[in-house]
């Protein structure tokens, strides 16, 4: 399975094919290997290894979630509703990509960061050059803010969801010890990403 992941980015590079090809290649390839393994077990463990019993344990509705939110994006983006988002965003900001990364991160401790991010990239399309070229400053500092701004509240992030319920932690409490710990770490990396560009480019 882990080899499976790694191999669909080699395949998006020598065939510049879409991702889901290649995580669709590898569930295959994991499926006849599974019935492979378990067609020469005992009937009574071949059951419980088995593909059909495996999908029936699969969490369809956080599927749905992810599903309807980025279809909700799509809808957005189609009636230009994010085109003037990021206009206004840039008015607002005199185009400054570090505080429009910034303010994506905080809004991210309220809103998962993956309708967040699927809107950042409706908004402002790839460009060849600059800072939203691939591998530019805008997407490697949203990656950083939309990643971790989620801790800053613990409802920020699915993971911090799981927390809450798996070890009886407290909103108020993480909100009181742990909230601002998390905002100064965020903020710190921001900046610090801030000085690491800005002298790698004065030695340029």
């Amino acid at each position: 399975g882990i080899a499976g992941l790694l191999f669909v980015p080699i395949l998006k590079t020598t065939t510049h094919l879409p991702p889901y090809v290649g995580m669709l290649f590898s569930l295959g390839v994991v499926w006849i290997t599974t019935e492979i393994i378990v067609r020469r077990k005992p009937e009574e463990r071949r059951g419980k290894f088995s593909v059909i019993t495996i999908l029936q344990k699969v969490d369809v509705p956080t599927i749905f979630f992810f599903l309807g939110i980025l279809m909700a994006v799509a809808a957005l983006e189609t009636a230009g509703h994010l085109d003037l988002m990021s206009q206004w965003l840039a008015d607002v900001t005199n185009n400054n990509y570090y505080v429009i990364a910034s303010a994506i991160g905080v809004l991210s401790s309220i809103v998962d960061n993956v309708p967040l991010t699927a809107s950042a990239m409706g908004m402002y399309p790839i460009a060849e050059v600059g800072h939203l070229a691939t591998d530019g400053l805008f997407w490697e500092l949203l990656a950083y803010t939309a990643g971790t701004g989620g801790s800053i509240l613990i409802i920020g992030s699915a993971a911090g969801v799981a927390a809450m319920g798996l070890e009886k932690i407290d909103f108020i409490w993480y909100a009181k010890k742990i909230s601002w710990l998390a905002a100064v770490g965020y903020f710190a990396g921001i900046g610090i990403y801030w000085l690491q560009e800005t002298y790698f480019h004065i030695l340029g």
